[in-house]
């Protein structure tokens, strides 16, 4: 068998869109002024197409857990690619193994949106500390819709 050495152009490189650090921070405020405007304080965290972290806002209250349970949901949505609050309800219905569910940085709890567009994954928003997970995912869902206009192409 015979292997030819890549040619540049030809699959040597890859070629991705990512979210700038100012439209990840845009949409982190804009999720925390919403959970703000409802009274909750809470942790935002923005993260890149590979999981790592671009933003992370925590609010003077929020409560000690609600950075890391942010960033796990945030990490979450774009691993699976779906709302945690989805995931959640798969593994509640046993549609989703719930071993899942204690894998280390994966939190199968509401806050979580994929951040997506055209076909092309950018990334993550999660979102702790409002009184329940649909409230967390109401303020994360802000965030992205404030931005959606300069991330849709």
């Amino acid at each position: 068998m015979f292997c030819t050495p890549a040619i540049a152009g030809d699959d040597a490189l890859v070629t991705y869109k990512s979210l700038s650090p100012e439209v990840a921070l845009e949409a982190a405020q804009g999720a925390m002024k919403k959970c703000r405007d409802n009274g909750f304080q809470v942790a935002v965290v923005v993260v890149d197409r590979f999981g790592q972290p671009q933003v992370l806002l925590r609010d003077r209250y929020a409560g000690l857990p609600a950075a890391d349970i942010a960033t796990a949901k945030a990490y979450t949505a774009l691993s699976f690619r779906r709302s945690t609050a989805d995931l959640a309800k798969m593994v509640r219905d046993g549609q989703m193994d719930a071993g899942l569910a204690r894998m280390p940085r994966i939190a199968m709890l509401a806050g979580g949106l994929v951040i997506e567009t055209a076909g092309t994954l950018l990334g993550g928003i999660g979102v702790s500390g409002a009184p329940g997970g649909d409230k967390d995912e109401e303020c994360a869902k802000a965030g992205l819709d404030g931005v959606r206009d300069r991330i849709d192409f």
